[in-house]
Protein backbone atom coordinates (compact mmCIF):
# COMPACT_ATOMS: atom_id res chain seq x y z
CA UNK A 1 0.00 0.00 0.00
CA UNK A 2 1.17 3.46 -0.80
CA UNK A 3 1.86 5.84 2.66
CA UNK A 4 2.79 9.04 3.24
CA UNK A 5 4.57 10.95 5.79
CA UNK A 6 3.91 14.81 5.18
CA UNK A 7 2.49 15.15 8.62
CA UNK A 8 6.45 14.45 9.68
CA UNK A 9 8.87 16.61 10.33
CA UNK A 10 11.97 16.35 7.69
CA UNK A 11 14.27 14.81 10.36
CA UNK A 12 11.79 12.14 11.20
CA UNK A 13 11.23 12.00 7.56
CA UNK A 14 14.91 11.52 6.96
CA UNK A 15 14.97 8.72 9.48
CA UNK A 16 12.22 6.38 7.51
CA UNK A 17 13.62 6.83 4.35
CA UNK A 18 17.13 4.80 4.95
CA UNK A 19 15.88 1.81 2.15
CA UNK A 20 17.49 0.30 -0.53
CA UNK A 21 15.61 -2.31 -2.22
CA UNK A 22 12.36 -0.49 -1.90
CA UNK A 23 11.98 3.06 -3.52
CA UNK A 24 10.71 5.74 -1.22
CA UNK A 25 6.78 6.95 -2.28
CA UNK A 26 6.09 9.95 -3.17
CA UNK A 27 4.17 12.42 -0.94
CA UNK A 28 0.49 12.68 -1.14
CA UNK A 29 -0.34 14.44 -4.48
CA UNK A 30 -3.14 16.87 -2.51
CA UNK A 31 -0.99 17.97 0.35
CA UNK A 32 0.96 21.52 0.50
CA UNK A 33 3.82 19.13 1.25
CA UNK A 34 6.50 19.44 -2.01
CA UNK A 35 7.92 16.58 -3.71
CA UNK A 36 10.72 16.73 -5.41
CA UNK A 37 13.03 13.35 -6.65
CA UNK A 38 14.56 12.77 -3.31
CA UNK A 39 11.92 14.06 -0.82
CA UNK A 40 9.61 11.43 -0.35
CA UNK A 41 9.00 7.95 1.83
CA UNK A 42 9.33 4.91 1.17
CA UNK A 43 8.81 4.25 -2.48
CA UNK A 44 6.62 1.25 -3.26
CA UNK A 45 3.75 -0.27 -2.86
CA UNK A 46 3.69 -1.05 0.75
CA UNK A 47 2.45 -4.50 2.18
CA UNK A 48 0.65 -7.15 3.09
CA UNK A 49 -2.28 -9.17 1.60
CA UNK A 50 -5.24 -11.62 2.78
CA UNK A 51 -5.25 -15.17 3.36
CA UNK A 52 -7.80 -16.84 1.55
CA UNK A 53 -9.16 -20.53 1.32
CA UNK A 54 -7.77 -22.63 -1.00
CA UNK A 55 -9.36 -22.47 -4.63
CA UNK A 56 -7.63 -23.85 -7.98
CA UNK A 57 -9.34 -21.92 -10.53
CA UNK A 58 -9.62 -21.50 -14.26
CA UNK A 59 -11.01 -18.62 -15.85
CA UNK A 60 -11.27 -17.22 -19.78
CA UNK A 61 -9.36 -13.59 -19.76
CA UNK A 62 -11.64 -10.70 -20.72
CA UNK A 63 -11.58 -7.89 -22.69
CA UNK A 64 -10.76 -4.64 -20.87
CA UNK A 65 -11.79 -1.19 -21.70
CA UNK A 66 -8.93 -0.84 -24.54
CA UNK A 67 -9.19 -4.27 -26.08
CA UNK A 68 -6.47 -5.48 -24.21
CA UNK A 69 -7.17 -9.63 -22.94
CA UNK A 70 -7.05 -8.81 -19.11
CA UNK A 71 -7.08 -11.70 -16.61
CA UNK A 72 -10.20 -11.69 -14.55
CA UNK A 73 -10.00 -10.49 -11.21
CA UNK A 74 -11.06 -13.17 -8.39
CA UNK A 75 -11.13 -12.11 -4.74
CA UNK A 76 -10.81 -15.65 -3.64
CA UNK A 77 -7.56 -16.05 -5.43
CA UNK A 78 -6.77 -18.65 -8.36
CA UNK A 79 -4.60 -21.63 -7.08
CA UNK A 80 -2.05 -21.99 -3.68
CA UNK A 81 0.67 -23.68 -3.01
CA UNK A 82 2.12 -24.55 0.69
CA UNK A 83 5.67 -23.49 1.20
CA UNK A 84 6.92 -23.97 4.61
CA UNK A 85 3.23 -23.88 6.07
CA UNK A 86 2.25 -21.19 4.41
CA UNK A 87 -0.12 -20.77 1.81
CA UNK A 88 1.17 -19.15 -1.31
CA UNK A 89 -0.74 -17.65 -4.33
CA UNK A 90 -0.21 -18.29 -8.42
CA UNK A 91 -1.90 -18.07 -11.38
CA UNK A 92 -0.84 -20.56 -13.98
CA UNK A 93 -2.32 -19.84 -17.82
CA UNK A 94 -0.76 -21.21 -21.12
CA UNK A 95 1.75 -24.03 -22.56
CA UNK A 96 5.24 -24.18 -23.82
CA UNK A 97 8.65 -22.88 -21.86
CA UNK A 98 7.63 -21.41 -18.55
CA UNK A 99 8.22 -17.71 -17.49
CA UNK A 100 7.57 -16.99 -13.58
CA UNK A 101 6.43 -13.14 -13.43
CA UNK A 102 7.32 -11.94 -9.83
CA UNK A 103 5.46 -8.78 -8.80
CA UNK A 104 6.78 -5.68 -6.67
CA UNK A 105 6.59 -4.23 -3.50
CA UNK A 106 2.53 -4.85 -2.08
CA UNK A 107 1.57 -5.41 -5.36
CA UNK A 108 0.42 -8.93 -6.77
CA UNK A 109 -0.24 -11.82 -9.44
CA UNK A 110 -2.67 -9.77 -10.52
CA UNK A 111 -0.60 -6.42 -11.29
CA UNK A 112 0.14 -8.59 -14.50
CA UNK A 113 -3.15 -8.82 -15.24
CA UNK A 114 -2.59 -7.23 -19.12
CA UNK A 115 0.71 -9.73 -19.56
CA UNK A 116 -0.53 -13.54 -18.54
CA UNK A 117 -3.38 -13.38 -21.27
CA UNK A 118 -0.96 -12.60 -23.69
CA UNK A 119 2.07 -14.22 -22.85
CA UNK A 120 -0.12 -17.44 -22.15
CA UNK A 121 -0.84 -17.76 -25.80
CA UNK A 122 2.97 -18.90 -26.75
CA UNK A 123 4.27 -19.90 -23.40
CA UNK A 124 3.37 -21.29 -19.73
CA UNK A 125 2.82 -17.98 -17.48
CA UNK A 126 3.02 -18.38 -13.80
CA UNK A 127 2.78 -15.77 -11.52
CA UNK A 128 3.16 -16.01 -7.84
CA UNK A 129 2.51 -13.76 -4.75
CA UNK A 130 5.59 -13.57 -2.70
CA UNK A 131 5.17 -14.05 1.25
CA UNK A 132 3.93 -11.41 2.97
CA UNK A 133 2.28 -10.15 -0.18
CA UNK A 134 -1.18 -10.43 -1.69
CA UNK A 135 -3.16 -13.25 -1.75
CA UNK A 136 -0.52 -15.29 -0.24
CA UNK A 137 -0.33 -15.65 3.66
CA UNK A 138 0.83 -13.00 5.84
CA UNK A 139 3.71 -15.05 7.70
CA UNK A 140 4.76 -12.97 11.19
CA UNK A 141 8.45 -13.55 10.67
CA UNK A 142 11.42 -11.72 9.91
CA UNK A 143 11.50 -10.70 6.36
CA UNK A 144 15.04 -10.69 4.58
CA UNK A 145 15.56 -10.40 0.82
CA UNK A 146 16.37 -14.32 1.57
CA UNK A 147 13.07 -15.50 2.14
CA UNK A 148 11.55 -14.30 -1.02
CA UNK A 149 14.86 -15.72 -2.77
CA UNK A 150 14.44 -19.50 -1.38
CA UNK A 151 10.46 -18.99 -2.27
CA UNK A 152 11.07 -18.34 -5.90
CA UNK A 153 13.82 -21.14 -5.71
CA UNK A 154 11.12 -23.75 -4.33
CA UNK A 155 8.70 -22.64 -6.50
CA UNK A 156 10.48 -23.26 -9.61
CA UNK A 157 11.81 -27.07 -8.12
CA UNK A 158 8.40 -28.01 -7.13
CA UNK A 159 5.62 -26.07 -9.05
CA UNK A 160 7.76 -25.26 -12.68
CA UNK A 161 9.66 -28.34 -12.62
CA UNK A 162 11.83 -27.41 -15.51
CA UNK A 163 14.07 -24.47 -16.85
CA UNK A 164 12.44 -21.34 -16.97
CA UNK A 165 12.38 -17.71 -17.43
CA UNK A 166 12.11 -15.19 -14.27
CA UNK A 167 10.45 -11.84 -14.85
CA UNK A 168 9.90 -9.46 -12.26
CA UNK A 169 9.35 -5.03 -11.48
CA UNK A 170 10.41 -3.28 -8.87
CA UNK A 171 11.56 -5.24 -5.58
CA UNK A 172 10.03 -8.26 -8.15
CA UNK A 173 13.10 -7.85 -10.10
CA UNK A 174 15.83 -8.09 -6.95
CA UNK A 175 13.62 -10.97 -6.27
CA UNK A 176 14.61 -12.69 -9.62
CA UNK A 177 17.61 -11.83 -10.17
CA UNK A 178 19.11 -13.23 -6.56
CA UNK A 179 16.93 -16.64 -6.99
CA UNK A 180 18.63 -16.59 -10.59
CA UNK A 181 21.98 -16.84 -9.37
CA UNK A 182 20.41 -19.91 -6.88
CA UNK A 183 19.08 -21.74 -10.13
CA UNK A 184 21.49 -21.54 -12.62
CA UNK A 185 20.44 -25.03 -14.24
CA UNK A 186 17.09 -23.88 -13.93
CA UNK A 187 16.88 -20.41 -15.47
CA UNK A 188 17.55 -19.57 -19.16
CA UNK A 189 17.05 -15.80 -18.44
CA UNK A 190 16.01 -12.82 -16.76
CA UNK A 191 14.38 -9.89 -17.26
CA UNK A 192 14.21 -6.84 -15.16
CA UNK A 193 11.32 -4.08 -15.17
CA UNK A 194 12.83 -1.03 -13.17
CA UNK A 195 14.12 -3.11 -10.48
CA UNK A 196 15.10 -2.67 -7.21
CA UNK A 197 18.33 -3.12 -5.84
CA UNK A 198 21.22 -0.32 -5.48
CA UNK A 199 25.15 -0.87 -6.64
CA UNK A 200 27.61 -0.32 -3.90
CA UNK A 201 30.27 -2.46 -1.33
CA UNK A 202 27.65 -4.37 0.68
CA UNK A 203 30.03 -5.56 3.19
CA UNK A 204 31.36 -2.06 4.09
CA UNK A 205 28.19 -0.63 4.06
CA UNK A 206 26.53 -3.57 6.54
CA UNK A 207 29.42 -2.66 9.27
CA UNK A 208 28.11 -1.56 12.65
CA UNK A 209 29.57 -0.59 15.69
CA UNK A 210 29.16 -2.08 19.37
CA UNK A 211 25.89 -1.39 20.84
CA UNK A 212 26.38 0.91 24.14
CA UNK A 213 24.56 0.10 27.50
CA UNK A 214 22.62 3.73 26.55
CA UNK A 215 21.94 2.14 23.02
CA UNK A 216 20.27 -1.45 23.67
CA UNK A 217 18.83 -0.56 26.90
CA UNK A 218 17.27 3.14 26.41
CA UNK A 219 17.04 4.67 22.61
CA UNK A 220 16.89 1.24 21.07
CA UNK A 221 13.27 0.56 22.89
CA UNK A 222 12.39 4.21 22.49
CA UNK A 223 12.80 4.29 18.99
CA UNK A 224 11.19 0.87 18.70
CA UNK A 225 7.99 2.41 20.11
CA UNK A 226 8.14 5.17 17.86
CA UNK A 227 8.68 3.22 15.10
CA UNK A 228 5.40 1.34 15.76
CA UNK A 229 3.33 4.58 16.78
CA UNK A 230 4.51 6.73 13.52
CA UNK A 231 4.01 2.88 11.03
CA UNK A 232 0.84 2.24 12.63
CA UNK A 233 -0.56 5.68 11.21
CA UNK A 234 1.12 5.32 8.22
CA UNK A 235 0.02 1.77 7.20
CA UNK A 236 -3.42 3.24 8.30
CA UNK A 237 -3.31 5.97 6.06
CA UNK A 238 -1.54 3.40 3.21
CA UNK A 239 -4.79 0.96 2.83
CA UNK A 240 -7.23 4.40 1.77
CA UNK A 241 -8.44 3.72 -1.61
CA UNK A 242 -7.90 7.18 -2.26
CA UNK A 243 -4.38 7.41 -1.11
CA UNK A 244 -3.53 4.12 -3.62
CA UNK A 245 -4.98 6.01 -6.26
CA UNK A 246 -3.19 8.89 -5.59
CA UNK A 247 -0.08 7.09 -5.20
CA UNK A 248 -0.70 4.91 -8.21
CA UNK A 249 -1.31 8.29 -10.41
CA UNK A 250 2.20 9.58 -9.40
CA UNK A 251 3.77 6.90 -11.00
CA UNK A 252 2.05 5.94 -13.92
CA UNK A 253 2.54 8.63 -17.20
CA UNK A 254 -0.05 7.78 -18.33
CA UNK A 255 -2.96 6.48 -15.72
CA UNK A 256 -5.82 5.32 -17.92
CA UNK A 257 -4.92 1.76 -16.35
CA UNK A 258 -5.52 3.55 -12.82
CA UNK A 259 -8.99 1.98 -11.96
CA UNK A 260 -11.01 -0.15 -9.57
CA UNK A 261 -9.63 -3.39 -10.66
CA UNK A 262 -5.95 -1.86 -9.49
CA UNK A 263 -6.71 -0.36 -6.50
CA UNK A 264 -9.02 -3.05 -4.87
CA UNK A 265 -5.75 -5.92 -5.96
CA UNK A 266 -3.84 -3.49 -3.77
CA UNK A 267 -6.56 -2.38 -1.06
CA UNK A 268 -8.20 -5.54 -0.21
CA UNK A 269 -4.75 -7.97 1.03
CA UNK A 270 -4.55 -5.01 3.62
CA UNK A 271 -7.63 -6.34 5.51
CA UNK A 272 -5.88 -9.18 6.71
CA UNK A 273 -5.42 -8.97 10.21
CA UNK A 274 -1.72 -9.47 10.25
CA UNK A 275 -1.32 -6.73 7.34
CA UNK A 276 -0.14 -4.58 9.79
CA UNK A 277 2.53 -6.49 12.18
CA UNK A 278 3.84 -7.40 8.34
CA UNK A 279 4.29 -3.79 6.96
CA UNK A 280 5.76 -2.85 10.30
CA UNK A 281 8.34 -5.85 10.24
CA UNK A 282 8.49 -4.93 6.26
CA UNK A 283 9.65 -0.96 7.10
CA UNK A 284 12.00 -1.50 10.47
CA UNK A 285 13.44 -5.24 9.96
CA UNK A 286 13.53 -5.39 5.77
CA UNK A 287 13.82 -2.05 4.21
CA UNK A 288 16.18 -0.69 6.67
CA UNK A 289 18.42 -3.15 6.39
CA UNK A 290 19.43 -4.04 2.82
CA UNK A 291 22.59 -2.60 2.47
CA UNK A 292 23.96 -5.82 2.19
CA UNK A 293 22.35 -6.60 -0.75
CA UNK A 294 23.69 -5.34 -3.72
CA UNK A 295 23.34 -5.10 -7.64
CA UNK A 296 27.24 -5.58 -8.38
CA UNK A 297 27.43 -8.88 -5.99
CA UNK A 298 24.17 -10.50 -7.60
CA UNK A 299 25.12 -9.44 -10.93
CA UNK A 300 28.71 -11.08 -10.70
CA UNK A 301 27.06 -14.85 -9.75
CA UNK A 302 24.43 -13.97 -12.76
CA UNK A 303 25.08 -16.33 -16.09
CA UNK A 304 21.78 -16.33 -18.34
CA UNK A 305 21.17 -13.46 -20.34
CA UNK A 306 19.72 -10.24 -19.23
CA UNK A 307 16.84 -8.25 -20.86
CA UNK A 308 15.79 -4.49 -18.97
CA UNK A 309 12.28 -3.47 -20.04
CA UNK A 310 12.51 0.05 -18.30
CA UNK A 311 10.15 2.76 -17.82
CA UNK A 312 12.39 5.89 -19.00
CA UNK A 313 9.82 8.41 -16.80
CA UNK A 314 9.91 6.39 -13.68
CA UNK A 315 9.68 8.90 -11.24
CA UNK A 316 11.31 6.85 -8.93
CA UNK A 317 14.23 4.33 -10.66
CA UNK A 318 15.13 6.28 -13.48
CA UNK A 319 17.01 5.37 -16.73
CA UNK A 320 20.59 5.94 -15.16
CA UNK A 321 20.05 2.56 -13.03
CA UNK A 322 19.60 0.52 -16.62
CA UNK A 323 22.58 1.98 -18.29
CA UNK A 324 24.79 1.29 -15.40
CA UNK A 325 23.66 -2.76 -15.42
CA UNK A 326 23.82 -3.07 -18.86
CA UNK A 327 27.70 -1.33 -18.48
CA UNK A 328 28.48 -3.74 -15.67
CA UNK A 329 26.52 -6.96 -17.27
CA UNK A 330 27.82 -7.72 -20.93
CA UNK A 331 24.60 -10.47 -21.64
CA UNK A 332 22.04 -7.38 -21.03
CA UNK A 333 19.56 -6.11 -23.71
CA UNK A 334 17.97 -3.12 -22.39
CA UNK A 335 14.63 -1.50 -23.96
CA UNK A 336 14.17 1.47 -22.92
CA UNK A 337 10.09 2.68 -22.60
CA UNK A 338 8.63 5.95 -22.78
CA UNK A 339 6.54 4.87 -19.24
CA UNK A 340 6.52 4.85 -15.59
CA UNK A 341 7.82 2.33 -13.13
CA UNK A 342 5.53 -0.29 -13.78
CA UNK A 343 5.29 -0.14 -17.19
CA UNK A 344 4.35 -3.57 -17.79
CA UNK A 345 0.84 -2.28 -16.80
CA UNK A 346 1.01 0.66 -18.13
CA UNK A 347 2.13 -0.25 -21.90
CA UNK A 348 1.52 -3.97 -21.85
CA UNK A 349 1.21 -3.69 -25.49
CA UNK A 350 5.09 -2.71 -25.72
CA UNK A 351 6.22 -4.55 -22.76
CA UNK A 352 4.59 -8.09 -24.28
CA UNK A 353 6.24 -7.66 -27.61
CA UNK A 354 9.85 -6.88 -25.83
CA UNK A 355 9.42 -9.52 -23.89
CA UNK A 356 8.12 -12.21 -26.61
CA UNK A 357 10.70 -11.20 -29.36
CA UNK A 358 13.61 -11.82 -26.41
CA UNK A 359 12.64 -15.08 -25.61
CA UNK A 360 12.47 -16.21 -28.78
CA UNK A 361 16.49 -15.39 -28.95
CA UNK A 362 16.21 -17.89 -25.87
CA UNK A 363 14.58 -20.94 -27.81
CA UNK A 364 17.49 -22.83 -29.05
CA UNK A 365 18.95 -22.91 -25.20
CA UNK A 366 15.32 -23.43 -24.15
CA UNK A 367 15.35 -26.46 -26.45
CA UNK A 368 18.22 -27.84 -24.97
CA UNK A 369 18.27 -27.72 -21.95
CA UNK A 370 14.82 -29.27 -21.45
CA UNK A 371 15.05 -32.01 -24.15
Amino acid sequence: MASSICALSPSVQSQLTKTTLVAPIPLYQRSKCEMSRRSFAFKGIVASGVSVAASTLTAEAEPSSKGFERLPYKPEGYNYWTWRGHKIHYVVQGEGSPIVLIHGFGASAFHWRYNIPELAKKHKVYALDLLGFGWSDKALIDYDAMVWRDQVVDFVKEIVKEPTVLVGNSLGGFTALVAATGLPDLVNGVALLNSAGQFGDGKRESETSEETALQKFLLKPLKEVFQRVVLGFLFWQAKQPARVLSVLKSVYINSSNVDDYLVESITRPAQDPNAGEVYYRLMTRFMMNQSKYTLDAVLSELSCPLLLLWGDLDPWVGPAKANRIKEFYPKTTLVNLQAGHCPHDETPELVNKALLDWLTTLTPEVTLQTV
